[in-house]
């Protein structure tokens, strides 16, 4: 008997966004993406990077198609239904870090695990253990406006992985970076998705996308125009 194939973490089934009378920010995207992959999505400014992130993580509704992650279709979900998958299946990370700066670095990594009522010497023992395995222990007590712009996106990677996602979502995680800290992220997306975690992210940075993705999607006007496995480069 034949095996069984196994489920994508995102089934994006000809999945269409329209705002007002507008063209689509998405028309007809159908796009999936297997557990342990590390897919980039690139396009120019208005292709519907930002839109297709949001429908992925529940902060958006397509007008049309389906958006299923990890089992659960995620445009059915409420208001509440949605913060709870975003708690439970979904880490993000952001260009600009939105960590709370009166806040120690564990207590902003402790925030998901707070939400989502984990105990509290778990949620402790986790947060430990993720600071020392992206290195940023050391600033355990320190405050998020002492820290450079990498330290920063660390400590908001460990953030998004505290609840042990399916699926790390990137949205131009070295946008507000300097090169020599957005080489240090480039590592730590890598070694992410090394140990097996799915990733998916949103960026302008080709050097990223070729350093650290295994899969490059590219979006024009709302469309997929190319889908890459492998890639080393992107062109245009």
């Amino acid at each position: 008997m034949a095996a069984t194939a196994t489920p994508p973490v995102i089934d994006i089934r000809e999945v269409t966004r329209t705002y007002g009378e507008g063209p689509p920010a998405l028309a007809d995207v159908t796009l999936s993406v297997q557990a342990g992959e590390a897919v980039a999505v690139l396009g120019p400014s208005g292709s519907g990077k930002s839109t297709l992130l949001n429908l992925v993580a529940g902060l958006d509704r397509p007008s049309a198609g389906s958006v299923t992650v990890d089992g659960l279709r995620v445009d059915g979900l409420s208001e509440a239904g949605s913060a709870q998958y975003r708690r439970s299946k979904v880490g993000m990370v952001f260009q600009f870090f939105h960590l709370l700066d009166d806040l120690t670095v564990t207590d902003n990594v402790l925030l998901p695990a707070q939400l989502a009522g984990m105990p509290r010497a778990e949620a402790r023992g986790r947060a430990a253990g993720l600071l020392e395995r992206l290195g940023i222990d050391r600033h355990a007590g320190a405050y998020p406006g002492r820290l450079s712009g990498g330290e920063r996106q660390r400590v908001a990677v460990a953030r998004a992985l505290m609840n042990r996602p399916a699926l790390l979502l990137a949205d131009e995680p070295t946008g507000a970076l300097d090169s020599a800290s957005g080489e240090d992220v480039r590592e730590l997306l890598t070694e992410l998705n090394a140990e097996g975690q799915t990733i998916v992210l949103v960026t302008h940075d080709l050097g990223l996308a070729e350093s650290c993705a295994t899969r490059t999607v590219e979006l024009v006007d709302g469309r997929i125009v190319r889908d890459s496995r492998h890639v080393t480069a992107v062109t245009r």
